[in-house]
């Protein structure tokens, strides 16, 4: 797989955006934190708060984030993976506005959130995020699994089913969260067993072969 920063994004396309903490420092201090991005990515989506705030995972009640939706249905979430120092996103553009326009809105708004969190200043994130395309549906796939064990792979957990910063288990049946789509996923894996057999087939060699080659 090639990864290449794409600076023009195609309607119908699939991305794999990926960024991580400017200096490699962590972005993410504590669950809060991790909620607060999720949260973001679910206004911009155009998810009413209110059903943000059912969840667990996404809610922040007493969040006063100003921060301007894009109408819905321009963007599905496919798959994600947030780690202490760095994130994952599989995205699917469905309209003419960029994937770089969300994530614009979601770092910036973030970086705001942090910085005045820990009374710091600068930036959060390593320049821009960065993109690789979509082509087929075996890099599809692989990269699903690359994304969902990325915890296991950095030695967080043993087992992706026990992160819950991941949408691994949105496909298991264990969570059903608004910001994930469940219409490419399910299909493209066939089952719930297939799927979690898929996600367990990256060998050491490909996980060592996709750490070195992620940044």
């Amino acid at each position: 797989m090639k990864h290449r920063d794409y600076k023009k994004f195609a309607k119908g396309s699939i991305y794999h955006l990926y960024n991580r903490g400017n200096n490699k420092d962590r972005v993410f201090f504590d669950e809060q934190d991790y909620r607060s991005f999720l949260f973001r990515i679910g206004i911009v989506l155009g998810i009413d708060k209110k059903i943000l705030n059912q969840e667990d995972l996404l809610g922040m009640p007493k969040s006063r984030v100003q921060i301007v939706s894009l109408p819905p249905t321009l963007f599905k979430i496919h798959s994600f993976c947030l780690m202490p120092n760095h994130f994952h996103i599989l995205i699917e553009q469905c309209g003419d506005i960029p994937v770089s326009k969300l994530m614009l809105k979601v770092s910036t708004s973030f970086a705001m959130y942090i910085n005045k969190k820990y009374k710091r200043v600068g930036n959060i994130f390593q320049d821009c995020f960065k993109s690789v395309s979509i082509d087929n549906n075996t890099q599809l796939m692989w990269v699903i699994s690359y994304i969902h064990m990325n915890p296991v792979k950095d030695g967080i957990v043993a087992n992706p089913y026990d992160y819950k910063w991941s949408s691994y288990n949105d496909f298991t049946g264990e969570k059903n969260l608004p910001i994930v789509s469940q219409d490419l996923v399910p299909e493209l894996f066939g089952s719930k067993e297939n799927f979690i057999r898929q996600n367990f087939t990256l060998s050491k060699k490909d996980l060592l072969r996709a750490t070195l080659s992620s940044f």
